[in-house]
C-alpha cells in the first residue's frame, strides 16, 4: 500500500503518553494534521501539554476522547485520516480474547474509514526476543526482526505474547481487506524528555531515572540486564518514517533502537557527569549480595552483553538517525526537574533552583 501523503491527517492513539506525545508533536512539526486520541480530552493534567502546542490553537491538532476498550470508539475519528499511529496500550496483554477484540474493532474502524492506507502498530523489543530464555540468547546472539519469543516457554511474558498477537492480528486484517497495510515498530527502552508531569510515571525508564534523582537506584531491576536504549524523540521519528516510507510492506516489523546499551547503575552515575552544576548526590550503588548472588548477576549480564541487537532495517527504511545516550539521559533529567517537578537529592552546598 502507498505511504501517507505529506501534510495528510494522522490519528495518534495514546497521544497523551510518553511516545504518543512526541509522535503528535513531530507530526505537527512536519506539517501534518493530527487527531490526538486520549482517554479523556477534558483531563488537562494529561492533555494540557497537547493543548499548549501551536497546532491546537490553529485547529490543526484536535483532541478526541476514545476508550479503546469500547468497540467503535474510533469510527468517527478515523474517517478522513490517511494514517494511524496506534501507540496506546491495552489494559491486559495476558487476556488473548480481549487483545483480539481490541485489534478487531480498531481494524474495523480502519476498514470503515475508507481513507486510511497505513497503520503503525507500536509493539516492543520484548516481542522480538524472550528475556527469560537465556539458552536461546546464547545460541542465537544476533537479535533482529525475524525473531519471536518462544510462546511455549512456561516463563514467557504475557506482555510479549500479547504484543505479538496484536502485530499478527493487524497484519492479517490488513491482508484480508487489501486497501491498507499494518507495519510494526518495536521500540527498545525509551529514554528522553517528558512533556507533561504525569509522564514521569507512565513508563519504566523515565520513572527509574526519577527514582535515581530521589536517591534510589536498584541494579537488580529487570533481573540484571542492561538498558537497550532509544531516545523517545527518535522512536517517534521512526514511527513517522514508517508512515511515510515507500520501502515497507504489510506485516513487516522494525526495531527502533540506537545501539547504545548501559547498565542501570551507570545511568545513575552518568547524571552527575552530565550535569555537574546540578550537584546531584549519587547514591551508594553497592549491593548486599553473597557470592552466589554476585555470580548470578555476572552470568546474566554476560548473556545480555553477548547479544547483538540490530537496527539495520529501520535505518534503511526510514533514514532516521539516533541521538547519543548522553543527550537522552541529560534531557530526561532536566525535563524531570522542570516539567516533572522532581525534588532532586543534592550534595551539601547545592540548592534546588526550583525552590
Amino acid at each position: 500500500m502507498p505511504p501517507i501523503p505529506k501534510g495528510g491527517t494522522v490519528a495518534v492513539t495514546g497521544a497523551a503518553g510518553f511516545i504518543g506525545g512526541w509522535v503528535a508533536r513531530q507530526l505537527l512539526d512536519k506539517g501534518y494534521r493530527v487527531r490526538a486520541c486520549v482517554r479523556d480530552a477534558s483531563d488537562d493534567e494529561r492533555v494540557g501539554f497537547l493543548k499548549a502546542l501551536p497546532g491546537h490553537a490553529s485547529g490543526r491538532l484536535t483532541l478526541h476522547s476514545a476508550n479503546l476498550d469500547n468497540a467503535g470508539c474510533f469510527d468517527d475519528i478515523f474517517k478522513g485520516c490517511h494514517g494511524v499511529a496506534h501507540i496506546s496500550h491495552v489494559s491486559n496483554y495476558g487476556d488473548t480474547d480481549y487483545v483480539q477484540m481490541v485489534c478487531d474493532h480498531i481494524a474495523k474502524s480502519i476498514d470503515d474509514s475508507e481513507t486510511v492506507s497505513r497503520i503503525i502498530v507500536t509493539s516492543s523489543v520484548a516481542a522480538v526476543v524472550s528475556e527469560s530464555n537465556f539458552d536461546e540468547m546464547k545460541a542465537r546472539p544476533v537479535i533482529y526482526e525475524d525473531r519471536f519469543p518462544d510462546d511455549q516457554n512456561p516463563r514467557r511474558s504475557g506482555y510479549s505474547i500479547g504484543k505479538v498477537q496484536a502485530e499478527r492480528a493487524f497484519a492479517a486484517a490488513a491482508e484480508k481487506q487489501g486497501r491498507w497495510d499494518a507495519i510494526t515498530c518495536c521500540p527498545a527502552d525509551n529514554v528522553g524528555p517528558i512533556q507533561s508531569r504525569h509522564q514521569k510515571n507512565m513508563g519504566p525508564w523515565q520513572h527509574l531515572i526519577e527514582l535515581m534523582l530521589l536517591g534510589e537506584c536498584n541494579p537488580a531491576v529487570h533481573g540484571y540486564r542492561p538498558w537497550h536504549t532509544v531516545d523517545v524523540r527518535d522512536d517517534a521519528a521512526c514511527h513517522i518514517g514508517l508512515l511515510e516510507s515507500v520501502f515497507v510492506s504489510n506485516g513487516e516489523r522494525y526495531i527502533a533502537y540506537s545501539t547504545d546499551r548501559i547498565n542501570i547503575e551507570d545511568v545513575c552515575r552518568a547524571i552527575d557527569r552530565l550535569l555537574p552544576e546540578l550537584g546531584y548526590s549519587t547514591p551508594d550503588l553497592t549491593e548486599n549480595l553473597d557470592e552466589k548472588g554476585l555470580q548470578r548477576r555476572a552470568e546474566r549480564l554476560a548473556v545480555y552483553w553477548g547479544t547483538d541487537l540490530r537496527n539495520d532495517r529501520v535505518r534503511a527504511a526510514t533514514g532516521v538517525g539516533f541521538r547519543s545516550l548522553d543527550e537522552s539521559i541529560r534531557d530526561c533529567v532536566e525535563s524531570l526537574i522542570t516539567v516533572g517537578q522532581v525534588p532532586v537529592v543534592l550534595r551539601d552546598g547545592f540548592a534546588s533552583r526550583n525552590q
